[in-house]
């Protein structure tokens, strides 16, 4: 059996959920965009809410139904984050067409064709949507990783079971293999469940693609402070098993044997790319993209985890495995398809424009992370072309990371190099800690993370980022801290009062000037007014 579509999504995690929302939203007409992906029984979901809300029994159920299932989820449906979710009917109402449980074994992107075991797909516009895949023991030869009580957390089949094997060992042990911002949130969630844990990795600290020795060494004691045993600088070689195949110890390279009721393994992801191998360009183990998140095959996108695209902010090909990444960009890509859709009649060419129509600037990503843990908040900021139709200029991403576990919340953002000033109160016994990090690289700082911040705080520390102000002196940014922040933040009204302040003077006052609209800023707003005033094209699908 086949079907056609002028758009398929292939993917049924956050960047499909959100570049169907954002292709809605901008006019899309009924019966055009399919969505295909192998999750049975699910909508597109957001991924990141199974290891913070679905597993924290200190969260109110929320969200939408499974329908395999009687759970309910808190913000697990792809949604605007004001509604949290969208409820199960909404793509059947808008015209969208799912297809889950449906797993794409063949792809032929020459004929644009798609094809399951039994149903075959054409496309004029395919968006690969495909996410990551866990990377399991295996891949390290690590044998015996399919025992019963050997958990995964990468769908909402895996939440399930790992919360009910929570319910069955309340009292018992967990083992947590991995050291990263999910391992750390399942392992809270293990540890508010009343299941005594142990963490191990390889590492000399967790995080430590992104942390500090420092940042660390506050998570690590404020875990240790919660009853978590934490083994460093090692690795899980094995397992002994009942008759039941269940594991009840776990063997550790250094000798060392763990007894578990529960083993989770959270060893990071891997993009799901192989079925496009020999014929997309691929980088750092990512499929290669323009700012545009064009491939290297006409009318084949890549959004989403599985993307490398140049960094506007740093000037380097990057690929990001976050939710908030796969946001943005399906996000921004859509907007690109839509202005490649409408029929203007002007032209534009340029950098950041193409034939005709609606101009799109290439994607601009600010690096973010952010986590809660516990009581902790955290947050770290750091390091246009269309054919036809309105601007999309190319996507700016400024990076992003975070998480929340127990009572704990940080977020990041921008790049984690350079030198490196800590400012705060990073006690993992204080009632309530609140500290940061700045990054330094050629006298300005690049990124920037914080614990505890307010929203107003994290959104500081992400313009930090994003402008990227000097620093002369380090020692004085260490005593600034977060008011460093603030200030390059909020300047005041007044420019002139702050020509002999900060360092960052002449970056605030550059920013103040460059805000005013430019010439060709009025140009687009000029082509976009009259752009509303014409009558739509009936040939286009939006």
């Amino acid at each position: 059996m086949g079907y056609s579509f002028q758009y398929i999504i292939l993917g049924g995690g956050v960047a499909a959920g959100y570049a169907a929302m954002e292709l809605e939203k901008l006019g899309l007409r009924q019966g055009l965009l399919g969505i295909i992906y192998k999750e049975e029984n699910i909508i597109p979901y957001d991924r990141p809410c199974l290891s913070k809300d679905c597993l924290n029994p200190n969260l109110p159920a929320g969200g939408i139904v499974v329908p395999s299932t009687s759970r309910t989820y808190a913000h697990v449906s792809v949604g605007d984050w004001e509604l949290k979710n969208l409820p199960s009917n909404w793509y059947s109402k808008k015209g969208i067409m799912l297809y889950p449980g449906t797993e794409i074994l063949r792809a032929n992107l020459r004929r644009k064709l798609l094809s399951s075991e039994k149903l075959v797909f054409h496309y004029e516009t395919l968006i690969i949507a495909t996410g990551s895949t866990a990377i399991r023991l295996a891949d390290f030869g690590v044998e015996g990783d399919d025992a019963k009580n050997i958990f995964y957390l990468w769908n909402v089949d895996d939440a399930n079971n790992l919360l009910d094997a929570m319910k069955e060992k309340k009292n018992g042990k967990a083992v947590v293999i991995g050291g990263g911002y999910v391992a750390m949130e399942i392992t809270a969630s293990l540890r508010l469940h009343n299941i005594d844990v142990t963490m191990v990795y390889s590492e000399s600290w967790c995080m430590s693609q992104l942390f500090t020795c420092d940042i660390a060494a506050f998570y690590e004691g404020y875990y240790a402070n919660k009853g978590i045993n934490i083994i460093k600088e090692t690795d899980v070689i094995g397992f002994s098993t009942n008759s039941a195949r269940e594991v009840k110890e776990v063997k550790l390279k250094d000798g060392r044997v763990l007894e578990a009721d529960i083993v989770v393994v959270s060893l990071g992801g891997k993009p799901q790319i192989s079925l496009f191998k020999g014929q997309l360009e691929e980088e750092q183990g990512g499929i290669k993209t323009d700012s545009f998140f064009k491939t290297s095959v006409s009318d084949v996108y890549a959004v989403g985890d599985v993307a490398t695209f140049p960094l506007k902010l740093y000037g380097e090909f990057r690929r990001f495995e976050h939710a908030d990444h796969a946001r943005k960009s399906a996000e921004h890509v859509a907007k690109v398809l839509h202005s490649c859709s409408c029929d203007l009649p002007w032209q534009f060419y340029g950098d950041n424009v193409a034939k005709k129509g609606n101009l799109v600037d290439k994607y601009d990503y600010l690096p973010h992370l952010n986590s809660c843990s516990f009581d902790l908040p955290w947050q770290f900021y750091g390091d246009n072309v269309a054919k036809k139709g309105n601007l999309v200029d190319k996507y700016d991403y400024l990076p992003h990371l975070n998480s929340c576990s127990f009572d704990l919340s940080w977020q990041f953002y921008g790049d984690n190099v350079g030198e490196t000033v800590l400012f705060g109160d990073n006690n993992p016994g204080s009632s309530k800690p609140k500290f940061g990090t700045y990054w330094i690289k050629d006298g300005k700082v690049v990124g920037a993370f914080l614990e505890g911040g307010t929203p107003d705080e994290n959104e500081a520390i992400a313009k930090v980022a994003r402008l990227m102000p000097a620093v002369v002196d380090v020692n004085q940014l260490a005593t600034e801290g977060l008011s460093f922040a603030i200030k390059v933040a909020r300047p005041d009204d007044k420019v002139e009062d702050k020509i002999s302040a900060t360092p960052s003077t002449y970056k605030v006052i550059q920013d103040k000037i460059s805000a005013a609209p430019s010439p060709s800023q009025i140009m687009k707003d000029k082509i976009f007014a009259l752009s509303l005033e014409k009558t739509q094209d009936k040939s286009s699908p939006f």
